[in-house]
């Protein structure tokens, strides 16, 4: 599938499209057995009126919560903030836009911008840069097993790459993917090497992309020499010092030229250890 070099995990045990679509004609099918309805108490005509609303519920009660992100982040910055990396934290209040204040030491506040998966439209490109903020960054907290990692990042980029040559005002300095699937059985992670203990739970380091910025074409961060400073403040959190955590921090470029905009997702996970993906 498109995308899977965008990021260096890989799903395990995620199930392949032809049994996904399976259970789906399956579902699907129920409407043609009436008997198996009737003997639950609905006639076909209300299951097919009731399935997409059905589908839905089940969708928003297996889907991660904002509650759910909003633990995770502030268990990482709670960390963050035990070590040294940051002096204080500003959490948004509930039904606001999730964005955390970082006061970072001598850089200034960081912005973290929360999100879900990146593919949704809300996820990418319904944000904005605060005022305050000297570094904004947008965190992806993706719990979907439906593609891989890559692919998700990829599909957001894409987004990201249309707003970037947009008339929309606000650019980001970075993405960042990471959530509690990071490092676990169904989600392996490359850089368990590096992961510490937070929250009781062994978490490795996020994967991290320096966006590129305007005024700098035809070839946006293409080689990927834009350098930021919060990256390095994050990985400091997982005991990565300031000589080595360019090698874990990733970049994002664009080019435009006359057959289009391409784009390049360049993964660092160790020293030589590079995934690029390109489109």
């Amino acid at each position: 599938m498109a995308g899977e070099e965008a990021a260096p995990c890989r799903h395990r045990g995620a199930p392949p499209e032809e049994v996904v679509n399976r259970v789906a004609e399956i579902v699907s099918g129920i409407a043609d057995e009436p008997q198996y309805l009737y003997q639950r108490g609905l006639s076909a005509d209300e299951f097919r009126l009731a399935l997409p609303a059905a589908i839905e519920k089940l969708r928003g009660s297996t889907a991660a919560s904002n509650a759910d992100r909003r633990d995770f982040l502030g268990m990482i910055f709670d960390h963050m903030l035990a070590v040294g990396a940051i002096a204080s934290v500003v959490r948004p209040v509930y039904g606001k836009d999730t964005v955390y204040q970082l006061a970072v030491p001598d850089i200034g506040n960081v912005a973290i911008i929360q999100k879900g998966c990146p593919d949704g439209a809300h996820s990418s490109v319904a944000w904005s840069v605060p005022s305050w903020a000297v570094e904004t960054y947008l965190w992806w907290l993706c719990p979907s097993l439906a593609s891989e990692p890559g692919e998700h990042v990829f599909k957001g980029v894409n987004r990201l790459r249309r707003r970037f040559f947009s008339d929309a005002p606000d650019t980001l300095d970075g993405i960042i993917f990471h959530n509690d699937l990071c490092g676990s059985d169904l989600r392996p992670c490359p850089k368990m090497g590096r992961a510490v203990e937070i929250g009781g739970n062994r978490i490795p380091p996020p994967c991290i992309w320096i966006m590129p910025e305007r005024g700098q074409g035809p070839a946006f961060n293409w080689d990927g020499r834009r350098q930021r400073r919060f990256p390095a403040v994050l990985l400091s959190a997982f005991n990565v010092d300031a000589g080595n955590a360019s090698v874990l921090t990733g970049y994002i470029g664009f080019h435009q030229g006359v057959r289009g905009i391409r784009t390049t997702i360049a993964s660092r996970f160790g020293p030589g250890r590079l995934t690029t993906f390109r489109s």
